[in-house]
This record gives structure tokens, C-alpha cells and sequence, in this order.
């Protein structure tokens, strides 16, 4: 059974890291039962990956805690990853090292990368280039995200909304 809105209501109020999630993912704020987009972008910059299962043994504080921690800088990116090792040890799951990107079309600021202009064209919308520099690293990496195929994609339209890249 579905929380009361009012009880929802409270407890996005009391999150400290609703500010984080983005509109379409506010509907597991209350559990944080996903992977969020910001917890993914940091994984990537990270070179990491981890699965649902193991997001979801962790505890509410530690998720709260990949939410918020800092990944912009070298030394940032050391102790997330050490952060994230020490507290998936105390899991059955494990934690999968990937190679960081380099050049991840998240960064690419001045053309919109094919997967999610296909995704757009399926819709039958045109997007244009120079709204999609008007999106931060984070928008164009969750775009990017709602274009995988494995990717359920039910969000790729919210999103283009919630970052007025449509009406």
C-alpha cells in the first residue's frame, strides 16, 4: 500500500538529499529503493558500477552519504571509491571497477550525441543543439542514461520537460 501524500510530503521535507533527485525520480524518495541519477553520475566519474542489490543493502544514511560526497576533484574521486569499497564489504555484493571515460558524451556541450537524438526522433520530437548547451553535466549525463537500451526509458520524456527541453 502506497504512503499517504501527506506522509510522502514530510518525509521529502525532512530528506537531506531530496534537493538531489530529479522530479521524475521523486516517487522513491521516501525509500530510495533506485539508484539515483547523481549517485550514478558519480559512479561513472568514479569508474564504477553497482547493482541494484547492493544499493539496496546499504543503509539509508550511506545512501544519503553517496549522494552528497564530492566527486569533482582527484582526491574526491580516491575517497568515494574507498567510501563506497569499505561500506559494500560489509555487504554480500560487491562493488564492479570499470575504466573512467575520458570523453563521456555527457561532456559534450555543443551537439546533442546520437542516442538521444534518436530517442527524441522515436518520439518524433527535434531537439536542438543549442538548448542542450544549456543543460549542466548531470541533465545531459540523465538524458544520456534514459536512452540505454536496457533502460526502461519511461522517464526520457519527464526529463526533457523537467529540463524545458520540450513543453
Amino acid at each position: 500500500m502506497k504512503k499517504s501524500l501527506k506522509s510522502r510530503t514530510a518525509v521529502v521535507e525532512n530528506s537531506p538529499v531530496a534537493h538531489l533527485l530529479f522530479e521524475f525520480e521523486s516517487d522513491f524518495i521516501d525509500t530510495l529503493c533506485c539508484i539515483p541519477m547523481i549517485v550514478r553520475f558519480k559512479l561513472d566519474r568514479c569508474g564504477m558500477k553497482l547493482s541494484l542489490r547492493a544499493w539496496n543493502q546499504l543503509d539509508r544514511s550511506i545512501r544519503e552519504n553517496l549522494m552528497l560526497l564530492p566527486t569533482e576533484l582527484p582526491g574526491d574521486i580516491d575517497k568515494y571509491r574507498a567510501y563506497l569499497s569499505s561500506e559494500i564489504k560489509k555487504t554480500d555484493e560487491a562493488v564492479i571497477n570499470m575504466g573512467i571515460d575520458l570523453t563521456p558524451y555527457w561532456l559534450s556541450e555543443d551537439v546533442i550525441p546520437d542516442p538521444i537524438s534518436k530517442k527524441a526522433q522515436e518520439k518524433n520530437i527535434h531537439l536542438k543543439d543549442d538548448l542542450w548547451l544549456t543543460l549542466n553535466p548531470l541533465q545531459r549525463f540523465a538524458l544520456i542514461k534514459l536512452t540505454r537500451a536496457q533502460h526502461e526509458n519511461m522517464n526520457f520524456l519527464p526529463a526533457l520537460k523537467e529540463f524545458h527541453l520540450i513543453d
